[in-house]
């Protein structure tokens, strides 16, 4: 008997997850000036997300589940029409930059200095993105939590 199954792992959202999202915005929204502020960042995030190449698309979404899911005190923002997650200080502390944004072979997964990554006197900022697999995800997970942290 087939199952029916929302997750997707290199698709991108369903379409389910894709409303259930617009309806966290409204809910915001619905909650006065921060919530409103909170839920334009979030459909910022979202259309730039809607505008990348079908690979980067796919990309960006996992990370945003990624983040919303294990640093839900980030707020999404776009930095630099960019898709990135500040603090509550409004410091970005990693975004997502598509490949398609200034031509690269691979998308960007970086860190601002409010990241708490520091490993001694040097450590990564900035992570190549080529395709989401279960050991990019824990990575990413790991790097996500550290970083909110």
């Amino acid at each position: 008997m087939p199952t029916n199954k929302t997750e997707t792992v290199s698709d991108g959202f369903s379409a389910a997850e894709r409303a259930a999202m617009k309806e966290r915005a409204a809910e915001l929204r619905a909650e006065g000036k921060k919530g409103a502020k909170r839920a334009d960042g979030l459909q910022a995030v979202l259309d730039q997300i809607q505008k990348m190449a079908p690979g980067d698309r796919a990309l960006a979404e996992r990370i945003h589940a990624t983040v919303t899911a294990h640093a839900p005190e980030l707020q999404p923002r776009t930095w630099y029409g960019m898709p990135a997650y500040a603090n509550e200080d409004g410091k970005v502390v990693l975004f997502f930059q598509d490949s398609g944004k200034f031509s690269y072979r691979y998308s960007t997964l970086g860190f601002q200095d409010a990241a708490n990554l520091d490993e001694g006197d040097i450590w990564p900022c900035s992570f190549a993105l080529l395709k989401w697999s279960p050991a990019v995800q824990k990575r990413v997970i790991e790097l996500v939590k550290k970083a909110a942290s």
